[in-house]
């Protein structure tokens, strides 16, 4: 499979459990629409900034985002190009899935002749 030989069994894991969590790809969404700052997304959510912080520092490793300083603050940017890898995968995934069930198709649906 050319498609994940490109990369490492580590860095695929990293990319789909950052995006298993629904605060992370909250996070995500609205680093897609504005950038907002780290403190601006802590007070977003229900928990403490130190939580917020590890959940941007998770999307950072799997190099879904990206904090550039401004001041004080950390703001926070999505990395398109890794979030279209993201959806490469699944489209493969979902392209072999596919393949599979054409050719369930063709040993269990009677042929016309």
């Amino acid at each position: 499979m050319v498609v994940l030989r490109e990369e490492s069994e580590e860095s695929l894991n990293q990319l789909f459990r950052a995006l298993a969590d629904g605060t992370r790809r909250d996070i995500l969404e609205r680093s897609l629409t504005e950038t907002p700052s780290v403190s601006d997304l802590a007070t977003r959510y229900e928990m403490s900034f130190a939580a917020v912080q590890k959940h941007v520092a998770v999307l950072e490793r799997a190099g879904l985002v990206r904090k550039r300083p401004h001041g004080r603050e950390q703001l926070v940017s999505t990395d398109l190009a890794r979030l279209r890898r993201a959806g490469e995968l699944l489209d493969h995934y979902e392209s072999m899935w596919r393949r599979r069930m054409a050719q369930l198709d063709d040993v269990l649906l009677p042929r016309e002749e």
